[in-house]
């Protein structure tokens, strides 16, 4: 196994990792970014953006492939596609498959995932009718009929989504109004292949070989129903990846890292960034800026550790 030593090294290679890659990059410290995919992280497969400053209307996949060509600019050390086995965030060690990482400083972008419904059929069904992914998976479902499950901006952006290939798509969402913006919500009120179903969840997804019926239960009644679908895409939250080094520093009660404004975690020298600490907001513009700032402080975390190690 090879060994390998960098000032830094960034676990995650989406918008915020990216980032911090540019500002550690400029920053004059040697600067490793690893990934277990490829870089770009959850933008990539997002059809549009129309949110991100500077670009009215840009693909997911053109944004971030400028951001990886932004890192480049700087001589960021790129290692995609690595198993990573073990991290120690105290003694700054990452080991994968094919490396061993010693840095001086760790930051942390490995971002979050969609949470699960958590209910009986999901995960049987998962690639035969159910999806987290209405960008990747949509176009399977032409002039079928599909549920997405949530109220969110990710939910109502991805059920006007799926509209351009299904005949009929169901919004089930636990509430009796959205929490997506405004303008998301005209966009789907407009939208007549859309249908809400309020003040409800889902109990089952139901099949054969493919998905074709999912139960769903009024909260406030306690009617118990079906829909007949073909699709079911759940929009219900992001749930952190933190798998490698859950238990290492401070958490929130749903994982989360918590950092300061630094984005300095509970663990010296370790700064967390993006979707995968505690933080209001998660969209590419807010990872963008969490990079630059966990980047900078990291710099400085370096620069001193090399001064008080020129004073000794």
């Amino acid at each position: 196994m090879e060994k390998l030593n960098f000032d830094t090294v960034i676990l995650g290679g989406g918008p915020a990792g990216l980032s911090a890659a540019i500002y550690a990059g400029r920053g004059a410290v040697s600067t490793a970014i690893v990934d277990t995919n490829m870089f770009g992280g959850q933008p990539s497969n997002y059809l549009e953006l129309e949110n991100y400053p500077g670009f009215q209307l840009i693909g997911g996949y053109d944004l971030m492939e400028k951001f990886e060509e932004h890192a480049d600019k700087f001589g960021v050390n790129k290692f995609p596609m690595q198993e990573i086995k073990f991290v120690d965030l105290k003694n700054k060690k990452i080991t994968t498959g094919e490396y061993e990482f010693q840095a001086k400083s760790i930051i942390i972008a490995t971002g979050a995932q969609p949470m699960k419904l958590g209910v009986m059929g999901e995960k049987e069904f998962i690639g035969r009718g159910v999806s987290y992914c209405a960008v990747c998976d949509g176009a399977f479902y032409k002039n079928k009929v599909v549920a997405v499950v949530g109220g969110g901006n990710s939910a109502v952006e991805e059920a006007v989504y799926l509209t351009k290939f299904a005949d009929k798509v169901y919004v089930i969402h636990r509430r009796n109004e959205l929490r997506a913006d405004k303008i998301v919500q005209e966009r789907a009120f407009k939208n007549e292949k859309l249908e809400f179903v309020w003040d409800s969840v889902v109990k089952e997804i139901q099949g054969e070989n493919l998905v074709n019926n999912v139960v769903i239960e009024n909260v406030k009644t306690g009617e118990i129903s079906n829909l007949s679908v073909n699709g079911v895409f759940p929009y219900i939250g992001m749930t952190p990846n933190v798998e490698l080094f859950s238990g290492q520093l401070q958490q929130d009660a749903r994982g989360f890292i918590i950092t300061d404004e630094t984005m300095q975690t509970s663990v010296e020298g370790v700064f967390a960034i993006g979707d995968v600490r505690k933080t209001p907001l998660r969209q590419v513009v807010t990872a963008v800026s969490d990079g630059a700032v966990g980047a900078v402080y990291a710099v400085k975390y370096i620069e001193t550790l090399n001064y008080n190690a020129i004073k000794r």
